[in-house]
């Protein structure tokens, strides 16, 4: 292709690629960054196949040969570039802290626990290893009593009862009719029908009764 001369030139790269309003979208979210790249990208490509033989291009009042033009593009899509990897690198050593600080942190806080077991009473001690004694305040006369009256207040809502209480509390039962039983009489073995009764032993018959005395004949 027959290089465009001088003016003509000018014109044509100032009219087609190179308007500033057109050029690169200065935006700073990710979207068009992306955008911003892949036009330096195209432009970069037009460049060398259309300017590559002009001497000089004017841009924003200053001259620039070709090979500066895309020098200067190519930067933008290797800052687009070197950003997107040390985003990739950023976001897999986060993923690798997050997994790493879980299992490490439940050691952090035995260990602390250890540390103010064994030098609760050395508060300077505590401070060089960055810990402080949690220092309790005792209540005031009138702290205990408002919380008495909320545990109270909350026992009375909840109707919880201590074991004294419990065993004061009865069932009430009403109306109920108890029925006496009598004992069982011993079950006799049935005797088969036609069958003749049983012996009766002879010890078993007893003589009746006799009086005492006989009634004496009268004369």
């Amino acid at each position: 292709m027959q290089a465009i001369p001088g003016n003509d030139a000018r014109a044509l790269g100032a009219k087609a690629a190179f308007r500033e309003k057109e050029w690169i979208p200065m935006a700073t979210n990710t979207r068009n960054k992306a955008t911003g790249a892949a036009l330096a990208q195209k432009l970069i490509a037009a460049t060398k196949k259309y300017l590559a033989k002009v001497p000089d291009v004017p841009i924003a009042g200053s001259s620039f040969t070709p090979d500066q033009i895309t020098n200067q593009l190519q930067k933008i899509v290797d800052l687009h570039t070197d950003a997107n990897s040390a985003k990739a690198t950023a976001k897999a050593k986060v993923a690798a802290e997050d997994a790493g600080l879980t299992s490490l942190h439940t050691f952090v806080n035995a260990y602390k626990t250890y540390v103010k077991a064994a030098f609760a009473s050395t508060p300077d001690v505590l401070a060089d290893f960055g810990l402080s004694a949690k220092a309790r305040t005792p209540l005031t006369v009138e702290a205990k009593a408002a919380a008495a009256a909320k545990r109270a207040a909350t026992r009375a809502a909840r109707h919880t009862m201590g074991s004294v209480q419990k065993k004061t509390v009865k069932g009430n039962v009403t109306g109920v009719v108890v029925t006496p039983t009598t004992s069982v009489p011993t079950a006799v073995a049935a005797v088969p029908t036609g069958a003749p009764p049983p012996a009766v032993p002879a010890s078993a018959v007893t003589a009746p009764a006799t009086s005492a005395a006989a009634t004496p004949h009268a004369a």
